[in-house]
């Protein structure tokens, strides 16, 4: 069974800085690939970012390219989003993904889904 657990959610000011794990269990990883989206209240779910397990190719989407920074340990089984200068519109929940072929941004794709964890960005 693959069990997505996410931790590192957590209320913090404009301009700051987070880190999101997802650590992954009950699956072999070669091949998968790891997705980060997020939903806030009302809205849509929206990809964030996508990393190839084997080679670690990332993918952002316009909004975190250049702020957010996807990445995973091999040896650790876990995933993370490294998010810097957090604005009030990145309010949402964060969910990781895996998918075992590569799916991008496209969310239907990915077949194991998180808890997730509230990111809450306000002064």
């Amino acid at each position: 069974e693959v069990r997505l657990v996410e931790s590192g959610g957590g209320l913090v000011q404009p301009g700051g800085s987070l880190r999101l794990s997802c650590e992954a269990s009950g699956f072999t990883f070669s091949g998968y690939g790891m997705g980060w989206f997020r939903q806030a209240p009302g809205k849509e779910r929206e990809f964030v970012a996508a990393i190839m397990w084997d080679n670690g190719n990332p993918l952002y989407s316009i909004t975190a390219q250049g702020r957010f920074t996807i990445s995973r340990d091999k040896t650790k089984g876990t995933g993370y989003l490294q998010m810097n200068n957090l604005q009030p519109e990145d309010t949402a929940k964060y969910f990781c993904a895996s998918s075992p072929v590569w799916s991008g941004g496209y969310w239907r794709g990915y077949e194991s889904w998180g808890q997730g964890t509230q990111v809450t960005v306000s002064s």
